[in-house]
């Protein structure tokens, strides 16, 4: 009994030993492992834990926002700027609604880059900015109306584009062209600039023209900001 019972303690202590023999091995192993790969990252160059990688990668897949991406920065640079009078325009605004000068440039730029296209004032396409949304890109009213110009997406997927997603005129370049585009459509259906805006307002049959008149007299306001001086209102225009 005491040989069967001091074997059993032997072979229990071997199978103890070799468990923790292989336990050894394997993680000798992994520190093998490890220490290769490291090595191997050194050889390619200093750790890094952010190195702008994944900005790297939204640059590559493109976003019709590019917030801060490389590519979106070289475009801008490439862009030419803001007219002497837009300039104007826009410190008057930046003062006047507490808005980013910089927020302010690309939406100037599309005003301009819009109206012009479609033979109009950019004036006018900024006061109408003002007025629907004092420049909050991301104003959304109880109507479904959006973005700078509060334009009602059901009614311009014409303009927007069918492929266009649920948030697409949030984005600020795109919500200037298609309001743009929704003046223009005012202005050759109805052919006077007073139709057209009460058409833009939704107030077809407001017999005061009280939209017409709320723009033009931001317009006005414009105006004296970029120097052209005052411009009379006249009800037919």
């Amino acid at each position: 009994m005491m040989h069967a019972t001091r074997f059993k303690h032997l072979v229990r202590n071997a199978g103890s030993f070799l468990i923790h023999a292989a336990h050894g091995v394997l993680l000798s192993a992994g520190l093998v492992a490890l220490a290769v790969v490291a090595a191997g990252m050194l050889e390619r160059g200093p750790l890094r834990f952010f190195d702008g990688s994944m900005a790297e990668a939204h640059a590559a897949v493109g976003s019709r926002y590019d917030f801060g991406t490389v590519q979106s920065q070289q475009a801008e640079a490439e862009q030419p700027g803001l007219s002497a009078e837009m300039e104007r325009v826009r410190d008057y605004i930046a003062r006047r609604y507490r808005v980013s000068s910089l927020a302010l440039e690309p939406v100037l730029l599309a005003a301009e880059d819009s109206a012009r296209s479609v033979g109009i004032d950019p004036l006018l396409v900024v006061a109408v900015i003002a007025v629907e949304s004092s420049f909050n890109p991301f104003a959304e009213s109880h109507v479904g109306a959006q973005g700078l110009m509060q334009v009602i997406p059901r009614f311009h997927m014409d303009k927007i584009g069918e492929d266009a997603g649920e948030d697409a005129l949030f984005d600020p370049a795109l919500n200037v062209r298609v309001g743009t585009l929704v003046i223009d459509e005012g202005l050759r259906r109805f052919g006077s600039l007073k139709a057209a805006l009460q058409y833009y307002g939704g107030a077809r049959n407001d017999a005061t023209a009280a939209y017409y008149r709320r723009v033009m007299a931001m317009k006005q306001r414009l105006v004296t900001a970029a120097g052209r001086g005052q411009v009379a209102i006249t009800a037919g225009a």
